[in-house]
């Protein structure tokens, strides 16, 4: 047993029982692991979590009886022993032996016979069960299906589940658009149609890659880089960009030579955004504020981007976490908050000027609804339509009503994309 395996285990306890997301704890239990046991820490949860679904319903087949509560951890260690079995292909000898001693370490050592038995039962069965099973429908919590049944069909929310059971690739973002085939030669990377490149999947770690250091680029996904594009920035523009950090959107403005403001009530989080301006050679005013109640001094924005936070169930390839964290009522009340940024955005740009409202987001109530409440609560706001030429020539990207919808199984035989939501809205004059 490795120690590596027991953070792995430590933080499997803290996201699912005690709720905690995975990146906020990720960091604290691996400090002090090399780097090869932190990628291996991060690849054994991130891949229990993604497939969480089927390795209950594998070790609930195993089980004659629940485990009573105060031998929780042993659920843990088997969930682990079997995601090491079954998605990350470790020889079978090592994933029991290891979840046995992982079981003792965790003081329930009465229990190693059950972990033992379990484990060695699911390397001679399971892999006939776990290709029989339905894994789409498995990994996704009951009230996420309906909701993306309901919004997409039957056969979008399949889709969307199956792309949730591979990582997300890496997108970047070039400071100079124009030199996309450039860069693409030097990294090895594919140029999207949207014009984000994309790396391959064995790739050096980002700050060793080229380009790096001089801020060319900045890691942003295929589907996040598309908002900041529907607002009509460049010089002489004066352009705020709502919620802003981590600031890819902040650099996508300041890169056109508009006048940014990248607004942001998280010290800490604009800390990022800050070094990222650095490093890329780029400049905007950046402010520590709620975008609830902030307003600036001076003239109206001509432009206001606000990427207002969400139920992030678009990112659940990158957080599979989430997908056992968040919930309905949670969405319900993201919503209302949405509303309410939005409106103060409507505040802060000139008569007739853009809005861009975005989340990352896959449920409905976060996207459309608060765009078609807004419409109804404010006289002379108006939509304006995105068009397919906007976003790479994808016409799948735009919905009938001309907002910008990405899903996760777009583009699918390239990697696949976030799930976005944005509208470009015009102010009443």
């Amino acid at each position: 047993m490795t120690v590596s395996r027991r953070a792995a285990l430590a933080v499997l306890r803290q996201v699912l029982d005690r709720h905690q997301p995975l990146d906020d704890v990720l960091g604290g239990a691996v400090a002090g692991l090399a780097p090869r046991d932190r990628a291996f820490v991060h690849s054994l949860v991130a891949g229990t979590l993604r497939h969480l679904g089927q390795i209950d319903a594998l070790l609930d087949r195993c089980l004659d009886r629940p485990l009573p509560a105060k031998a929780r951890p042993v659920r843990h260690v088997l969930r682990l022993g079997a995601a090491q079995l079954f998605v990350l292909g470790m020889a079978p000898h090592a994933a029991v032996t290891t979840a046995v001693d992982l079981c003792v370490a965790a003081r329930q050592g009465g229990h190693k016979g059950l972990v033992n038995a379990v484990l060695r039962r699911l390397d001679r069965e399971g892999r006939a069960w776990w290709a029989a099973q339905d894994a789409p429908r498995l990994n996704t919590p009951a009230w996420l299906w309906r909701a993306w049944a309901g919004a997409y069909g039957e056969a979008g929310a399949r889709a969307i589940a199956a792309a949730h059971l591979h990582p997300a690739p890496l997108d970047l973002t070039l400071r100079a658009p124009a030199a996309a085939d450039d860069w693409a030669g030097r990294l090895g990377a594919a140029v999207l149609p949207t014009g984000s490149l994309r790396l391959p999947p064995a790739h050096a770690p980002v700050t060793d890659l080229p380009g790096y250091a001089a801020g060319a680029w900045w890691v942003q996904d295929a589907a996040a880089a598309l908002p900041a594009r529907l607002l009509p920035a460049g010089p002489g523009r004066r352009v705020a960009d709502l919620c802003a950090a981590p600031g890819g959107k902040t650099l996508q403005l300041a890169a056109t030579g508009a006048a940014v403001t990248a607004v942001d009530r998280s010290e800490g989080r604009l800390a990022r955004v800050r070094e990222n301006l650095a490093r890329t050679g780029l400049s905007a005013a950046v402010v520590a504020a709620d975008a609830l109640t902030w307003r600036p001094d001076g003239d109206p924005f001509d432009a206001v981007l606000l990427d207002a936070p969400c139920s992030a169930t678009g990112t659940l390839r990158r957080h599979p976490d989430a997908l056992w964290l968040k919930t309905a009522e949670g969405v319900a009340g993201l919503a209302e908050t949405q509303a309410a940024l939005l409106d103060a955005a409507l505040t802060l740009v000139r008569p007739g000027g853009t809005v861009v409202y975005g989340v990352c987001s896959l449920q409905p109530e976060e996207g459309p609804a608060v765009v078609a409440r807004a419409l109804a609560r404010h006289p002379g706001l108006a939509r304006d339509p995105v068009t397919a030429a906007e976003v790479g020539g994808l016409g799948d990207l735009v919905t009938p009503d001309g907002d910008l919808r990405t899903l996760p199984c777009h583009l699918a035989e390239a990697g696949g994309l976030d799930g976005f939501y944005a509208a470009r809205l015009t102010a009443p004059v």
